[in-house]
């Protein structure tokens, strides 16, 4: 890139020259990956988690009320932390509300990375479903 500019194949004013430079000028931070053992080479799950909170933010545009908007968060919440922690967000939004009185009275209990331990706790003899 020197190379380029000093041998003047390249403006310092066009748009490739721009690009050259702002290489140039955060080079240690664009190649950080080359020297970080186990960095990844892109950031697919940082875009992946993005999407979901512009997706709710466009949602959040049709709410009625503050409250309306608080639950709608909170739901948003639970959902993503729970797909994160790889649990069915319905069926650990449903087991909630099943144990709404056990949820209240001890939250850390039913967190998506606890709750069906819990669940097993509570209930040590399953019925199979019909």
């Amino acid at each position: 890139m020197r190379t380029q500019f000093e041998e003047r194949r390249i403006e310092p004013n066009s748009t490739l020259g721009a690009a050259i430079r702002y290489m140039q000028k955060r080079w240690p931070e664009l190649t950080l990956f080359l020297r970080v053992p186990g960095a990844p080479l892109d950031n697919n799950v940082t875009e992946r988690v993005l999407k979901k909170a512009i997706l709710h933010r466009k949602n959040a545009l049709f709410y009625r009320t503050l409250n309306g908007a608080h639950v709608g968060d909170t739901f948003m919440s639970l959902i993503h932390t729970a797909e994160l922690n790889h649990v069915a967000p319905f069926e650990y939004l449903v087991a909630l509300q099943r144990h709404a009185d056990a949820v209240a009275a001890n939250p850390a209990d039913w967190m998506p990375w606890n709750y069906q331990a819990t669940l097993a706790l509570q209930n040590p003899n399953p019925e199979p479903p019909d």
